[in-house]
């Protein structure tokens, strides 16, 4: 017998509304972790290198977390839930954490300012907004083949 995770999954209509709506649920858990790691490490006055991987690692751990309590919510086991959390989030989060932390990292002086600073909030917020930008486009794509959130979708 086939199981859910085996089977292909139909493509939903990958239209801009259903995009943007993926968009939004991925980057409220990246932008939670990565504020969180952003924060954290500014405050505890580590280097960049260490801030920057605790935000990354907390975004990703964040964004995971959002999509795996929806499907656990909708009665999947763990070990399914993780799988599709994996599979809907992986690209999404990964563009999302390109965009935004290569905007930090370019922005002049953005990365030693202090949680105080216009700044640090401007390029953390700036980040975010492009890389939503970004990484719409790529969610219906996907959305459209049956991939990335489409996954999700299939066991609302």
């Amino acid at each position: 017998m086939t199981s859910t995770l085996e089977r292909p999954v139909e493509a939903p209509t990958a239209t801009w509304g259903t995009a943007v709506k993926a968009t939004l649920h991925c980057l409220t858990g990246c932008a939670i972790g990565e504020i969180l790691g952003m924060v954290i490490g500014t405050a505890l006055a580590w280097g960049n290198l260490p801030t920057m991987v605790l935000a990354i690692g907390l975004a990703f751990l964040c964004g995971y977390s959002f999509t795996l309590f929806a499907v656990l919510r909708a009665g999947l086991d763990l070990r399914s839930a993780i799988r599709i959390a994996l599979a809907a989030d992986a690209v999404s989060i990964t563009v999302m954490e390109l965009v935004d932390n290569a905007i930090i990292a370019l922005a002049p002086g953005a990365m030693d300012a202090h949680l105080t600073e216009g700044l640090f909030w401007s390029a953390l917020l700036g980040g975010f907004a492009v890389a939503f930008l970004v990484t719409t486009p790529i969610n219906k794509w996907m959305i459209g083949r049956g991939k990335g959130h489409a996954v999700v979708h299939a066991h609302h």
